[in-house]
């Protein structure tokens, strides 16, 4: 059974980061028209959309900063006029800070989780829902975080976004439901990207001694989730958080 994306149109933000690129060839290899949103790296998108471009599906690349709505509805209004509406969202971006204690963290970084987190999501389902509305069907799809169930020291402003955004999530997948639209999370682990590879630091016993299945899960299981909750063969599935790393954390029932 194979999951065929084609005539569907897919936002990623932060589509130029590790896992980002994986999600955006992945989709693009299902058929689907690609939407490459970045906010600083330019070249980045560029190169990424002329690789995708080689697999001979649509695609563009949006420029916007995720914590401005005023950005997301140029960013909206910009996809629409090149490439039409979009039928999936994949919201993968997050601002990126040194994680320290409660004690030491600077107030700014819980307020750049929440806005990476928690408004993006807010933002992005303001932005693109009304689109699927109309349309009887969509995917709306965010990249949480297994630390959002470990609690573990240093994680606080992390674990805080993430835990506000499961909120929104499941709540959105309450209202938009009866639109055949679905509403799901992916939590990964601690993931292998190109950035693994390229420094050889793929294998980390300490961590891996802790999943039940005994590695770190790869970039590519993450998007192969994606790309499941983006198809039909994932539409009786709303509301779910699905952890993909391995075992290591399990959500109770």
């Amino acid at each position: 059974m194979n999951i065929n994306l084609s005539g569907k149109t897919a936002l990623i933000t932060g589509a130029t980061g590790d896992l980002g690129r994986v999600m955006a060839r992945t989709l693009a290899k299902c058929g689907a028209n690609i939407v490459i949103h970045y906010n600083s790296n330019a070249a980045k998108a560029k190169e990424l959309k002329e690789e995708l471009e080689a697999l001979n599906v649509k695609a563009i690349t949006v420029q916007a900063d995720i914590t401005k709505l005023e950005h997301i509805q140029a960013m909206q209004a910009a996809i629409t006029e090149q490439i039409g509406t979009v039928d999936i969202v994949v919201a993968n971006a997050v601002i990126q800070y040194q994680w320290t204690s409660i004690l030491e963290q600077a107030p700014e970084d819980y307020q750049g989780q929440f806005d990476s987190c928690v408004m993006q999501s807010v933002y992005l389902a303001k932005a693109f829902i009304p689109d699927m509305i109309a349309k009887g069907e969509g995917r709306f799809i965010g990249i949480n975080t297994e630390c959002a169930m470990q609690n573990a020291p240093t994680q606080s402003a992390y674990v805080a976004g993430k835990r506000g955004m499961d909120g929104v999530y499941r709540v959105l997948a309450k209202e938009v439901g009866e639109h055949a639209i679905t509403v799901n999370q992916i939590a990964p682990g601690w993931t292998i990207s190109d950035r693994d590879r390229a420094s050889g630091t793929e294998v980390n016993e300490g961590y891996s001694s802790s999943v039940p299945l005994k590695r770190r899960g790869t970039d590519q299981e993450i998007a192969n989730v994606v790309a499941f909750l983006a198809s039909d063969l994932s539409s009786f599935i709303t509301g779910a958080y699905i952890p993909v790393n391995g075992g290591n954390v399990m959500p109770a029932i």
